[in-house]
């Protein structure tokens, strides 16, 4: 149990409930999973079984693809339809021009406020969990990169938006601050996630299908998960070397710091390797032990 799952999340379920699932199947392996789902969104969600729990900070470091559908005219705390909704009194009507400018000026590195109903801690709490209890909650805003944002239909008060953006985004703001630069507002209906990095939602097995039998051919390799890393092939010798926390010479020069992924002679994922000192190339990341 080495390896990654790409899920394509049901609403309904929360991700910790899709993992719970999958659990019984993979003992004793670990699981864990790389970028939560709320409830209401469906789409790509990818577990990490084994070793491979520890690739998760990589897999949620790469950019995303959302489909998210919008009501506008309406807001909400939670900014989508799991909170009362307020409707508007007469509130402006956008043309699609308008929204199709609107939508332009987003582009790029942009600030984004995340919606207090968020799990970002405030004080060693969850922000959904102050919210909630109906503190106030003041999020700061962060820097994202919004890298494409179109428009897919638009049927007032329907808006279905086409959005690929980096890791951190809050999808639900990107509708608030595109309404609220219309002079409206608007309430997240429908999210789904088509893609995370190379994981597409078109590829995605759907985790009520699987058991004991499924499993094993639905599970990628971990190399997957380093996709935007350069890959170093190592001879026998050298993977002796790393699995013992040993460096060895950099075929790469001495001021290459960049992370590399390490595999076997048969592919298979062994290390991810830096550059520690000069002209050396040392194991950050260990995948198989020695002896094993």
């Amino acid at each position: 149990m080495f390896g990654l799952l790409n899920l394509n999340k049901p609403v309904g379920l929360s991700s910790a409930a899709v993992l719970g699932r999958i659990k019984h199947l993979v003992k004793p392996a670990k699981i864990g999973h790389a970028g939560t789902l709320d409830p209401i969104a469906s789409g790509v969600l990818i577990a990490c079984l084994g070793p491979a729990t520890r690739l998760v900070e990589y897999v949620q470091r790469m950019p995303k693809r959302y489909r998210g559908v919008f009501l506008l005219g309406r807001s909400s705390e939670s900014e989508d339809i799991e909170r009362e909704i307020t409707e508007l009194i007469d509130p402006p009507i956008p043309t699609l021009d308008e929204i199709q400018h609107a939508a332009a000026a987003m582009i790029g590195e942009i600030q984004q406020r995340p919606p207090i109903f968020s799990a970002i801690k405030v004080a060693g709490r969850r922000a959904y969990e102050l919210a909630r209890k109906g503190r106030d909650v003041e999020l700061q805003s962060r820097a994202i990169t919004v890298h494409k944002l179109w428009i897919e239909s638009y049927d007032y008060p329907e808006l279905t938006l086409q959005i690929a953006c980096s890791s951190g985004t809050y999808v639900r703001s990107i509708g608030r601050d595109l309404a609220e630069s219309l002079g409206t507002a608007a309430v997240m209906s429908a999210l789904q996630r088509t893609a995370i990095g190379p994981f597409h939602v078109a590829d995605a097995c759907d985790p009520r299908t699987l058991n004991a039998e499924t499993l094993p051919s639905r599970i990628l390799s971990p190399r997957a998960a380093l996709d935007s890393l350069p890959t170093l092939a190592l001879s026998d010798v050298e993977v002796e070397l790393v699995i013992h926390g040993l460096p060895f010479g950099s075929p790469f020069g001495t001021n290459d710091s960049a992370q590399l992924a390490a595999i076997d002679a048969q592919g298979e994922l062994v290390s991810i390797l830096y550059a520690r000192r000069e002209g050396q190339l040392w194991p950050l990341l260990n995948f198989r032990k020695a002896g094993a």
